[in-house]
């Protein structure tokens, strides 16, 4: 049969086949959802009313559970959700189990209690002109959900515009040897209140934890003479801290023998006032004596000083009143127990008695000496 020929359900009287021998089902073709509906209502009675509107009050109840149970939403310990209701804020949730109407309302979820981390490599301008490369870490958390997620559209790179404007103001305001040595805690520590103001000012919903200076180095085409200063002033600490160290022991030991100066002097004062003043107590106890007997009292006194200064020599020479030659007398021979020459002590006494006169160092006493003088006399 030709392809256009009308097939034997297609004819008058014909089985209304189609040209694959297939015969339809009904006046209309079928698809599968119907047929799945013509299930349905067999199930629920077939083609009565009552069962109709059960079946679609069942299809109600279906849809709408399905629609309350994607409504639950759980928030973590650590996170706050804010709520959207037809995309205007309502408000912000706290841990635990919620439920919001799907389709009207909108959750955003967000982290308060993680620390989030920011790097940042910048090349600034110092106080005295000149270039410095800096590396830093700002660590920062989420404290109002609700300004994080509605007032600024992002947060993060709002965060990164402010930090290199605070650290702008920073390094701007402090010369290049601060900012390479040790001034980089102290420019973190006025960065980060600064920091803090900007964001507040510009309502992100950060706090700002804590502000890391990672590195400040200098230019590269420069770096070398910069690291022969540092190395310099390095050598400037070693020589400050030895110079200290030498200073704290030789100056307590300076100071020691200072004091002990000072004693000696203060003691020795002390001897010679309290010399002076027995001296002058001895004088005033012979003034009476000396008023008694003046004559006594001044050949005691002539005697007692010739002994104190003869007694230190160990020469003395005797000049008589005659035409006699000067008499030598080898004192510290004497003592020894022998005159000039080996001449025997007793021998020489014998030839010259007037070389009898032994002084006060050699063990003769005060009357021995008043003798000798009264021979004199005698001659």
């Amino acid at each position: 049969m030709a392809w256009n020929q009308p097939g034997p359900g297609q004819q008058p009287g014909g089985d209304s086949q189609d040209p694959w021998g297939r015969k339809p089902s009904g006046g209309r073709p079928q698809g599968g959802g119907e047929d799945l509906l013509q299930k349905l209502k067999g199930l629920f009675g077939g083609s009565d009313p009552q069962g109709e509107q059960q079946l679609t009050r069942y299809l109600l109840v279906g849809a709408v559970g399905l629609w309350a149970l994607f409504g639950f939403y759980r928030v973590e310990q650590a996170e706050r959700a804010v709520l959207f209701r037809f995309g205007d804020y309502q408000s912000v949730q706290t841990a635990g189990l919620h439920w919001h109407p799907p389709l009207v309302d909108n959750v955003r979820k967000v982290n308060v209690e993680r620390t989030e981390q920011m790097p940042l490599n910048a090349t600034m301008i110092t106080e005295d002109e000149n270039i410095v490369d800096i590396s830093l870490s700002v660590q920062y958390r989420i404290a109002d959900p609700r300004l994080y997620v509605l007032a600024v559209a992002n947060p993060e790179s709002t965060l990164a515009h402010a930090t290199e404007s605070a650290l702008r103001h920073v390094v701007g305001s402090a010369k290049m040897t601060q900012v390479l040595g040790e001034g980089r805690a102290r420019l973190a520590q006025d960065m980060q209140p600064r920091l803090q103001a900007y964001l507040d000012r510009y309502q992100t919903g950060l706090s700002i934890r804590n502000v890391n200076i990672l590195e400040a180095l200098p230019p590269k085409e420069v770096k070398a003479a910069f690291d022969d200063v540092i190395r310099a002033k390095e050598d400037k600490e070693r020589l400050k801290n030895q110079a200290e160290t030498y200073a704290n022991g030789i100056v307590p030991e300076a100071r020691g023998q200072a004091a002990r100066l000072i004693a000696d002097a203060t003691a020795y004062k002390q001897e010679v006032v309290d010399r002076a003043t027995g001296d002058a107590s001895r004088f005033r106890g012979l003034l009476g004596e000396y008023r008694q007997n003046p004559q006594v009292m001044r050949s005691r006194l002539y005697l007692e000083t010739m002994e104190s200064v003869l007694g230190k020599t160990s020469k003395i020479v005797v000049e008589p009143n005659g035409a006699a030659p000067l008499l030598y007398i080898p004192m510290d021979k004497l003592a020894a127990g022998t005159a000039a020459g080996g001449t025997p002590a007793a021998e020489l006494l014998s030839q010259n008695p007037a070389a009898a006169v032994p002084p006060a160092q050699t063990g003769g006493s005060r009357d021995s000496v008043r003798g000798g003088r009264n021979t004199e006399e005698a001659r």
